[in-house]
């Protein structure tokens, strides 16, 4: 016999978790592999309900995921960064200018006609960042983004990070100790 839950059960990782974290900072959350990180990440962002608590999140908010091959999905990497705005009613120019700004503040401006499948992973993961500041976030969640990167391209992403927080709250989740030098708080 078959039954049927009609809802999966919510692990219970989160429980008595709290976390504030200041405007404008790049803040690292650590902890080991396993241990909720992702999954607060991910109720922050909307994509999972906690069944209690509350939460708030200035929005709107950008979410980059681990593997960049999960969010780096057009052709080019000025049509990737563009692919959010169409929800949005802007004219081609208007577009492009986004497009123009975002890839400049994660170093790739030289990169919008380049085909994305020609990327490194650390220039697929700016790719990944440059789409979620294309919609101007005020809060960016980022989710161990260095995990299979070599060292060259985790400084770049790293360094790419320090460089916008202040203008976005950044959120960076990971369980390496060698990051922290990067952030301006750590929980």
């Amino acid at each position: 016999m078959l039954r049927h839950s009609p809802r999966p059960a919510f692990p219970q990782v989160l429980a008595g978790a709290s976390l504030e974290v200041p405007r404008g900072s790049f803040h690292m959350l650590l902890g080991a592999n396993g241990c909720g990180k992702s999954t607060l990440l991910r109720v922050m962002a909307g994509l999972f309900h906690p069944d209690a608590g509350s939460i708030r999140v200035d929005a709107p908010c950008g979410f980059v995921f681990q593997n960049p091959d999960h969010q780096v999905v057009m052709p080019s990497v000025g049509a990737d960064v563009a692919f959010g705005l169409g929800r949005y009613s802007l004219n081609p120019a208007a577009v492009q200018a986004v497009v123009r700004d975002s890839l400049a503040r994660v170093g790739l401006q030289a990169f919008a006609e380049r085909p994305t499948s020609s990327l490194s992973g650390g220039q697929k993961q700016r790719v990944a960042i440059a789409g979620a500041l294309a919609e101007c976030p005020r809060v960016l969640l980022l989710d161990e983004l260095t995990t299979f990167l070599d060292f060259e391209d985790q400084e770049n992403v790293l360094q790419c990070v320090r460089r916008i927080a202040g203008g976005v709250t950044a959120l960076w989740v990971t369980h390496r100790l060698e990051e922290l030098q990067y952030a301006d708080s750590v929980r």
